[in-house]
């Protein structure tokens, strides 16, 4: 790939920051209330989502979206990363949220759940996580055990986004615990509706969302519901993960140059002590840092997304765009905060709201502890 983004792509991240400058910033701190979008301006984001012409613009051709691929998706992320008014987890403006498991459905599976899932009949929730189980999903405890043409399912699960919205539920659940994620995890489609499914509590965290714990109580999931064969499951929620540690990636740059923007023009113009804050060399140091940073980790996300859709297999790829991203947001939203002082904390800036939701997505989907360790082991494999 060249350094240089294709002439399309370069319109659309135009015109995506175009959207953002004028059309969500200028709004961004009324137009959420916690951790959810006001109707009215979900209505009118998504609204202008379709007059850019970006409806639907992760959704494959076949099943009526606009099948960007993996690059393009980025710089999309990339620029919605700038701003604060999209909820980072649950906010999609631009059409159903739709996960890439449901791709993978046969066709009856499709007709039951993915199409009124893009007609925005029905809305889905993916359960993975449990509390003995985050970063480890193959030493989860929920079980799926065959009983004639049923699963029956019990377990615990934790940091569900919007179970509480959704009809269905992706639940991955050991079909064989012995073998954890090579081959022991299959997943479910459950209906929310189903006996011995519950909504136990919702839990308020520091970024203001609020996921949800849900309990399977002898829950009986008919086989047909069973997503591909029996012990794949791990491979589907991969195909869900990849893809989401790029966009942690891509909004990684979104929060550098929101912070790059916001902290550039503070500096040039607060004095201290008679002197602009943008002379002092520590300042400049942080200031470059980011700089420096920011055009190291675009090439880098660039690169790996254009691979991808080359064909190449980027999982390890994807781990270290994970955490290079969430790293770098966070590093650089601190940092726009310590230049700004007091005025930093507040909530008259958005910094605080980059800040917090940025120390979150280091944890989420991968903390970089975990995505190291299997990188360590990608590394002696080639250099050992």
């Amino acid at each position: 790939m060249d350094y240089e983004l294709p002439e399309e792509l370069r319109m659309l991240k135009e015109t995506v920051r175009r959207f953002v400058d004028r059309e969500i910033i200028p709004v961004e701190r009324e137009a959420y209330e916690g951790h959810q979008l006001k109707p009215d301006y979900r209505e009118r984001f998504e609204e202008g989502a379709k007059k850019i012409g970006l409806w639907m613009f992760d959704v494959p051709e076949e099943y009526g979206g606009l099948g960007m691929g993996l690059l393009a998706r980025c710089v999309v992320w990339e620029e919605m990363g700038r701003t604060i008014a999209i909820p980072t987890r649950g906010g999609h403006i631009f059409g159903p949220v739709v996960s890439p498991i449901l791709y993978y459905l046969n066709e009856e599976q499709k007709e039951r759940y993915l199409f009124p899932t893009l007609r925005g009949e029905l809305r889905g929730c993916f359960a993975q996580t449990e509390p003995d189980a985050g970063g480890d999903p193959g030493g989860m405890r929920t079980t799926a055990v065959r009983d004639g043409d049923h699963y029956v399912i019990n377990g615990y699960k934790r940091f569900i986004t919007s179970a509480d919205k959704a009809d269905f539920a992706q639940v991955q659940a050991a079909t064989d615990r012995e073998k954890g994620s090579r081959g022991g995890i299959s997943t479910f489609l459950v209906d929310m509706e189903t006996p011995g499914v519950e909504l136990v509590r919702p839990q308020q965290t520091m970024m203001d969302d609020r996921p949800w714990e849900m309990s399977f109580q002898d829950v009986r999931v008919p086989v047909e519901n069973r997503i591909g064969e029996e012990g794949e499951g791990f491979k589907f929620g991969q195909a869900w993960i990849t893809a989401g540690r790029m966009r942690h990636a891509a909004r990684g740059i979104g929060v550098a140059e929101r912070c790059m923007e916001l902290a550039g023009s503070y500096t040039n113009q607060r004095e201290t002590f008679g002197q602009k804050l943008s002379a002092r060399q520590a300042v400049q140091t942080m200031m470059v840092d980011t700089w420096m940073e920011t055009k190291s980790l675009r090439l880098f996300v660039y690169n790996v997304a254009a691979r991808f859709d080359a064909g190449e297999d980027i999982r390890y790829d994807s781990y270290m765009a994970k955490v290079k991203g969430d790293e770098h947001a966070f590093r650089s939203s601190d940092r726009c905060m310590q230049v700004h002082g007091g005025i930093g904390l507040t909530t008259d800036l958005p910094i605080e709201k980059l800040w917090r939701d940025s120390r979150s997505m280091v944890i989420t989907e991968g903390p970089p502890e975990i995505l190291r360790m299997v990188i360590a082991r990608a590394f002696y494999r080639e250099y050992g």
